[in-house]
């Protein structure tokens, strides 16, 4: 079973009476479903709609546990702040270690939970201290996640430009339509029910090793079509439009042949009824 310790993860602490009230109308996920042995994955949206962080969210006696990049985690923690008010509620960063394991079940001693987008996905944990089990690599989870095509963040998202069913939050449970208002609920909710989705991040294999981000993809025709994201290894996830996709036409990066392989869970070019 092989667990990984990612050190580009932090976690942000919210306590108070008020926490899950006070979270609930900022994210896109029903934040009262996070319980012990449940979490939660959901997205912070500018007032727009578009995306700026995305975290996974536990819960461990009277404080909700945010499992976010570590880059991202002192601007996140400053903007939800901003929107505290009168709400009773502490925030402040804290010290744990996470870990991501699939394969098998999490070690004792943790606060754990299964990863809420896929069952493949595996399993999140925070500690104090790092597991004497951890036996793999951040970069084997990420050949892990990049082989099930999850996007990761601000590797595969661009903050204030990114919507969230181009990324897959809406098949990977990273939001609830039932839940009430939210930061940024308006466009999501448009780009579902009306079918505005033009383009999605899809996982592509890649023949040699994965250009960098950013590098342009192309049809036949040299017209861009997409670009590459984050990779490894000949695996990638790349933004794509969804007619390239559909069309089977052969894409290229940087002159490698690219090859998307849509897994079983996502769904393209579907439209939600009203």
């Amino acid at each position: 079973m092989p667990i990984a310790i990612l050190p580009d993860r932090s976690v942000l602490e919210i306590s108070g009476e008020d926490r899950v009230s006070f979270l609930q109308g900022l994210v896109s996920n029903d934040v009262a479903a996070a319980a012990p042995g449940h979490a939660v994955w959901a997205a912070f949206l500018t007032p727009q709609g578009k995306w700026l962080a995305d975290f996974f969210i536990l819960a461990e006696g009277e404080r909700l546990l945010l499992d976010v990049v570590r880059d991202q985690a002192a601007m996140l923690l400053q903007r939800l702040s901003r929107f505290r008010l009168r709400s009773k509620v502490a925030l402040r960063e804290a010290a744990f270690v996470v870990q991501a394991g699939w394969g098998g079940a999490p070690l004792p001693g943790g606060i754990a939970a299964p990863d809420p987008r896929l069952p493949d996905a595996g399993w999140r944990a925070l500690s104090p201290t790092p597991p004497p089990g951890a036996d793999a690599t951040a970069e084997d989870y990420d050949r892990h996640r990049l082989a099930l095509g999850l996007p990761d963040g601000v590797r595969d998202l661009e903050a204030e430009a990114s919507v969230l069913l181009e990324a897959g939050f809406d098949e990977l449970n990273g939001v609830s339509w039932t839940k009430g208002c939210y930061m940024g609920q308006e466009l999501t909710a448009r780009t579902k029910y009306r079918g505005l989705v033009k383009r999605r991040l899809v996982p592509v294999r890649i023949a040699g090793a994965a250009p960098v981000r950013g590098t342009p993809v192309l049809d036949a025709t040299g017209t861009q079509v997409g670009e590459i994201r984050s990779g490894r290894e000949g695996l990638a996830i790349a933004q794509l439009r969804l007619d390239a996709i559909e069309s089977g036409t052969a894409l290229t990066a940087d002159g490698a042949a690219v090859t998307p392989e849509i897994p079983s869970w996502m769904r393209l070019g579907t439209k939600a009824a009203p």
